[in-house]
Order: structure tokens, then sequence, then C-alpha cells
């Protein structure tokens, strides 16, 4: 009875007693799941355009950062060095459609997905071999003092992190609901078959979305860089994405945003909260039973279809 206590009854106690310390801890999980949406979205973009499931998504993230940080240390601008990175990033989406997708047209998607774990390790051996394995501490300006309003205490680099990423995303929504292009990709999404009736090349639209799924990439690296330094760990981090999508649902853009928004406050929460109870760390694997509860439960997630089988 008394662990019982101390485990349900003691951290809700706390949390109705410093309401205001609630309320810092869940603004600063929200910020940080912002910043999961952010590398989720990737996830999101190439699955709905393309049925794969990018595995590399990580480690594109790393590779996309380490690009953009090599730059920079050698003296390029911080403007030419992002640039220049984004076209890296979109000359990878060129090689990836032309040497690895193009290919296995047709085939199963379980060959697809295995594809992209090969692809996964080339790419964090081409990058430790081209840019070395050393962490990178990474400072473009952005500030990181803690502000202070009404008494909630907020970390400035988490509010300039999560406008970066709010800014992206409602970019991206702009560009998939009222562009050419955007039409075009939710038009495949939709039925592969059908947009290539109508003249949609699927090939073109395959480069342009792993290419903006890169350009994600990049900025989500960039930020996550600059709050960790750019080291290899990132591509771990960036897998925090994956209890993210299970929540949201793989085809939903808001999925991932909701998806990444409930995880970090949930495992901020658990953390400060019942992390000095269980002796912490709760941090690291909350996300996965929280995904694990949903695949139980609601395995297409919050903003998933379900599926019928008619037979």
């Amino acid at each position: 009875m008394e662990f019982l206590t101390a485990v349900f009854l003691t951290p809700f106690a706390t949390m109705i007693d410093n309401p205001s310390f609630l309320l810092e801890v869940v603004i600063g999980g929200l910020l940080t799941g912002i910043m999961y949406s952010l590398v989720a979205l990737g996830f999101v973009l190439i699955y709905k355009a393309s049925g794969v499931f990018n595995f590399a998504q990580g480690t594109m993230v790393l590779f996309a950062a380490l690009t953009f940080v090599s730059l920079l240390e050698r003296g390029v601008p911080v403007w030419a060095s992002f640039i220049l990175a984004a076209l890296v990033m979109v000359a990878l989406a060129f090689l990836i459609e032309r040497l690895m997708l193009r290919p296995l047209v047709n085939q199963e998607q379980i060959i697809l997905f295995m594809a992209t774990i090969g692809l996964s390790y080339f790419l964090a051996g081409f990058g430790e071999l081209v840019w070395g394995g050393d962490v990178h501490l990474l400072d473009i300006g952005i500030p990181k003092e803690p502000l202070i309003f009404g008494g909630i205490l907020v970390n400035e680099f988490d509010l300039v992190a999560a406008g970066v990423a709010g800014t992206l995303v409602a970019g991206l929504a702009f560009f998939f609901q009222y562009t050419r292009i955007g039409r075009a990709l939710r038009a495949v999404a939709d039925d592969h078959q059908a947009a290539l009736s109508v003249g949609i090349p699927l090939k073109t639209i395959w480069v342009i979305v792993w290419s903006v799924a890169g350009i994600v990439g990049l900025v989500a690296g960039i930020m996550w860089g600059s709050n960790l330094g750019v080291q290899f760990s990132i591509s771990l981090v960036a897998l925090k994405a994956l209890p993210v999508l299970i929540l949201g649902g793989f085809t939903s853009v808001p999925g991932a945003i909701v998806g990444g928004l409930v995880i970090g406050a949930g495992e901020k929460v658990a953390e400060v909260f019942w992390g000095p109870i269980t002796g912490g760390a709760i941090e690291n694997w909350f996300a996965y039973v929280l995904a694990l509860v949903f695949l139980l439960f609601r395995p297409q997630g919050i903003f998933g279809e379900r599926l019928i089988e008619r037979v």
C-alpha cells in the first residue's frame, strides 16, 4: 500500500500543490514535442508520397546537420552553409530515386523498408568518413537564456526552435494545400495508378518529396545540433519520431504535430514527477511504452483511418 501511494498519489499531490511548476514542465515538454514533430514530418512526407517507411530519416537529419556544421567550420557564412547543405540534400534525393527507388518499383514494401535500413547505415558511415566522428559544437546565434513569463520559466532557445518548427509546418501545410506540386503530391498519396493516368510523373514527385524531407531534416538537425551538439546520437534522438508517428498516424501531418506534443509533454511530466520515485530515466522509454499502448488499442493512430477488410 505504501508503494502504491508513493507511485500514484504522491506525484499527483505534488502537481496539485505546485500548479505553476506543473505548467512550466508541460510548456517545456510541448516545446520539445514540436521538435519531435519536425523530425516526424520527414517520415510522413515520404510515406504519403511513395509508401516507403524511411528508416533512414534520422540518419538524414544527422547527415544534413554534419554537412551544415562542417561548412560552417570552414568559414562559410551561415546562410551560404544552409543553402549548400540544402542543395546536398536535394542531390541526395536525386541519387536515392535513381539508384534505390527506381530499380525497386513495384516491389514489396518490406523490400523498400530494408533498402532504407541499408541507406541509413551507408549515410552514417559515409558521413563519418567525410566529416569525421567528432562532436561538433554548433552555435548559429540562437540565444539560450532563460525567460520568465508570469512566474513560468521558459528557455529562450526552446521558444525560437518551436517558432522555426511551427513556421516550417505552416509552410508545408500551405505547400500541400494550395500549390500545384502539393496537389500532385496528395494525388500520388491517394492513388499511384490514378496519378499516373492523369499525367503526374511519379519519379519527379519522389525526387521532390525526398528533397523536401531532406530539407526538413536539415532544419531539424540544425535545431537539435544547436541544443545537443552535432553528434551521431542525434540519429537516435530522431528515432523518437517513431512513437510520434504511431500516435498520430503514419499519413497524417496534423497527427505528427499532435503526436509530438503528446509525447513531449508526457515524457517531461513523467520524468519530473515520477522519475525520482522510480529511479529516473523515464524519459528514455516513456514514448515507446505509450506507443505500445496505442498499438494495442488504436493501431492506426489518432488521425489514422481504420482499415476495414471485406471478406
